[in-house]
């Protein structure tokens, strides 16, 4: 078998390399951000279907939920190119480094949008047009840690704006059960991303960036427990709207546990702790998503 020539081995190996460094701008190796928002997404899903949905649809939403945290993920890098180098968790990402440019960042995010907008096209008119709001929701989002005082809100309702595309994907409407899901994903959003934000505490003040953990000050992780609660019953309360039974309400009940495990991790506010139960958070959301299941699926079983 001939070898390839050197040039070509050269420009392949560039090619892999600056692949490789897109895979990081897009945090490939990081998927929790993808997971947050995957489980909301999929809670409507069901939801909406009555724990059935269209396999198109599923599939349109599984793939639109990677592409637009990854082009998300770009568009925050471009705007905080300037300022990630200054905080200890972000210094070394890939563009604020200058291993590629804020040029190739728009490319990368633009690619990604546009695909992901593809495969919207593929579903009804409403959920097209849901989706000029979710497009501005995930652009914008990275800009609002520079005025708004609990930017972490408004992560809640671009993390969870799947939620009333879902139901509209599935029904063509949007009962009021959506937005009830949307609130809570809402209040979660704030409770996890508080969790997040208490590591980089000490580098935003600095930058005089806003953040939910300095606007809430010591009363930090009292408000944390206050969100995971009010979250947790609205999540119940949309339980109790669509007729769920006993496996679903068992699931919140893990969930709550998880939660209180989550306070005990940050009581302290510590880096690594902070951070860890952040990250865990990806399995509240699915033991939520767990207990849906099991009820939908084998709810004429399990409720006798």
């Amino acid at each position: 078998m001939k070898k390839m020539p050197g040039c070509f081995v050269a420009y392949f190996n560039k090619v892999s390399h600056k692949f490789g460094l897109y895979a990081q701008l897009v945090r490939i190796d990081k998927p929790i951000g993808t997971l947050l928002l995957l489980w909301p997404t999929l809670w409507a899903i069901f939801a909406a279907s009555k724990g059935t949905p269209d396999l198109h649809i599923l599939v349109v939403f599984i793939l639109g939920t990677f592409l637009m945290r990854s082009a998300g993920c770009a568009m925050n890098d471009y705007f905080d190119r300037d300022i990630d180098q200054f905080v200890k968790r972000t210094e070394h990402r890939v563009l604020t480094t200058g291993k590629i440019t804020p040029k190739e960042a728009l490319y990368v995010a633009g690619t990604l949008g546009a695909i992901a907008f593809t495969l919207v096209l593929t579903l009804n008119w409403l959920t097209i047009g849901l989706a000029f709001v979710a497009a501005f929701l995930a652009i914008t989002y990275p800009l609002f840690k520079r005025f708004f005082a609990i930017p972490q809100a408004y992560l809640g309702i671009a993390f969870g704006f799947g939620i009333p595309m879902a139901f509209a994907a599935v029904t063509g409407t949007i009962p009021a059960v959506a937005w009830l899901m949307l609130i809570a994903n809402v209040f979660w959003a704030m409770a996890y991303d508080t969790e997040y934000a208490m590591v980089d505490r000490e580098d935003d003040l600095k930058l005089g960036l806003k953040t939910s953990a300095i606007t809430f000050g010591q009363y930090d992780v009292i408000i944390v427990a206050l969100c995971y609660a009010i979250t947790l019953l609205l999540l119940a309360w949309c339980g109790h709207l669509l007729a769920y039974g006993w496996p679903y309400f068992a699931g919140l009940v893990v969930a709550a546990a998880i939660a209180v495990k989550h306070i005990i991790m940050i009581r302290y506010r510590e880096r690594d702790p902070c951070f860890r139960a952040f990250k865990n958070n990806n399995v509240l959301g699915g033991v939520i998503f767990f207990g849906q299941w099991v009820y939908l699926t084998f709810g004429s079983f399990v409720s006798i």
